[in-house]
């Protein structure tokens, strides 16, 4: 049985975390098959929108802690972080393709952090967020401190990550940290329609809007309107963008092909 598993129908890419006996933690095996399938997802034409859900009842509870304690399989913490972790992030944000977290149930540690590096974060009625690194001595990785601040303001972010306080869904929601939440009974349905609208879109254009976002959390006012202009030149060179105007002018629904 794989640890991650990958699944593309209709443009779609559902790469599923499948440890569900130890709640979807990381083990080195795993992060390596993650960016492996990321990479997969990037290349393949066909995919034009990735959905990233837990296996079971949580998403992901971060790092596997029976492997940094095992002196015979533990990796190191920088190896963990410099080639698991932060690979992983720097995938997601560079992939120019719509990502989606699916979070199914709790999300912990480096499993929240990833979740909120993707592009567009749902969750369901039961999930929880946990910045649980302080609970046993650690520092918030795999960029929290980079996004959860930049969602939810510094003084929440460093509540949370210094309290290790659990963040139901609905609080969630409010906080600004997720976009949408779903019922239990129907959240695969709920993520499957937004994935299906995401990869009916023009995904050059998406994948452009991506990169925008990107480079405004480091650019300034000047800098930031001078890509706007380079990336819309770009965009409106593309078969989407032709599509998209000649739809409007005969009034009809856009077929985008994602060039």
């Amino acid at each position: 049985m794989k640890s991650i598993e990958l699944k593309i129908e209709n443009n779609i890419a559902w790469i599923s975390l499948n440890r569900p006996e130890v709640f979807n933690s990381f083990n080195r095996e795993m992060a390596f098959l993650l960016q492996e399938n990321l990479d997969n997802c990037a290349n393949n034409s066909n995919v034009r929108a990735i959905v990233i859900i837990g296996n079971g009842k949580a998403f992901c509870a971060g790092q596997d802690l029976k492997e940094v304690t095992d002196p015979e399989l533990n990796p190191g913490f920088r190896k963990i972080l410099e080639e698991h972790y932060n690979p992983i992030i720097q995938k997601i944000r560079n992939i120019e393709k719509p990502i989606i977290a699916a979070v199914n149930g709790v999300a912990a540690g480096a499993g929240a952090n990833i979740a909120l590096a993707c592009d567009i974060v749902v969750a369901s009625e039961h999930a929880s967020f946990i910045q649980a690194f302080s609970k046993i001595g650690l520092i918030p990785d795999s960029a929290g401190t980079f996004f959860l601040p930049r969602l939810i303001g510094f003084q929440k972010a460093s509540a949370l990550m210094m309290l290790g306080d659990k963040v139901s869904a609905p609080e969630a929601l409010g906080l600004g940290m997720i976009y949408k939440l779903y019922p239990v009974a129907t959240f695969e349905e709920e993520v499957k329609l937004l994935a299906t609208t995401l990869a009916q879109m023009p995904t050059k254009a998406i994948g452009l809007t991506k990169r925008l976002l990107n480079q405004s959390l480091s650019n300034n006012l000047e800098q930031q309107l001078a890509l706007e202009s380079d990336l819309q030149i770009e965009a409106s060179s593309s078969n989407d963008y032709k599509e998209g105007v000649m739809a409007f002018v005969e009034k009809r629904k856009p077929e985008f092909k994602g060039n």
